[in-house]
């Protein structure tokens, strides 16, 4: 019978030591529903807990998403941040919740200290607040998802003419909405809806939809005040 895991080699790019990693197969994804802020909910396993790598000699930890070269001052970074307290630990093998979690991060500490691009930071402060949705702990995931729209912010500053730009704006008004800045929310999803030069015609009715979501959340809560 086929397993849902199987192992890759990796290198790792600090300690130049080799290691395995587990990977779910293709053939295992079975998402159930995706939600407004892209988070997947899987049928049986999540295969974002075996999206980060993480060495059991250093404790370097990364996606694919990482840049694959290392300057010397980022060693000396990852060696302060990471490596100078790391004990042992492998994660190549099956991974609960609580492994998932400690792994992105440690790839959030690694990302910080490598300097990687905005968008990767992005990336890993919205998967752990998706980590603690599923978990039901709200209130530690609308702290990440702040932490999350701020990083993205950031990428939209730096990479505002960029080909995602209208996936990035819905993004951040969805995560505005979330966190309850409706006012906010609705500048995003307006930009995308009226913006002449977005042909992104997905985005734009996802937008309007996301609006319209908004504007019933700012009566609900009109009506509580």
């Amino acid at each position: 019978m086929l397993e849902p895991l199987y192992q890759t080699k990796n290198t790792c790019l600090v300690c130049e030591r080799e290691f395995t990693t587990s990977r779910v197969r293709s053939s295992f994804k079975r998402p159930v529903r995706t939600e407004s802020d892209f988070y997947m909910v899987f049928k049986e396993i999540n295969p974002d807990y075996y999206v980060v790598a993480v060495c059991p000699s250093c404790g370097y930890a990364s996606t694919e998403n990482f840049h694959p070269q290392l300057a010397p001052v980022h060693r000396a970074a990852l060696q302060e941040k990471v490596g100078r307290n790391w004990s042992f630990r492998d994660y190549g093998g099956s991974r609960t919740w609580e492994d998932a979690l400690a792994t992105y991060k440690l790839a959030l500490v690694c990302a910080q200290a490598k300097q990687e691009k905005d968008r990767v930071i992005a990336g890993l402060l919205h998967h752990i607040a998706w980590l603690y949705r599923e978990k039901e702990d709200h209130a530690q995931e609308q702290r990440f998802l702040a932490f999350a729209m701020q990083a993205y912010l950031s990428v939209y500053e730096r990479e505002g003419g960029s080909v995602n730009n209208a996936r990035l704006m819905y993004l951040l008004g969805e995560l505005n909405r979330r966190l309850g800045r409706y006012s906010e929310a609705v500048q995003w999803f307006s930009r995308v809806v009226n913006d002449k030069s977005i042909m992104d015609a997905a985005m734009i009715r996802t937008s309007r939809d996301q609006w319209e979501v908004t504007r019933q959340d700012m009566a609900a809560k009109a009506e509580e005040a």
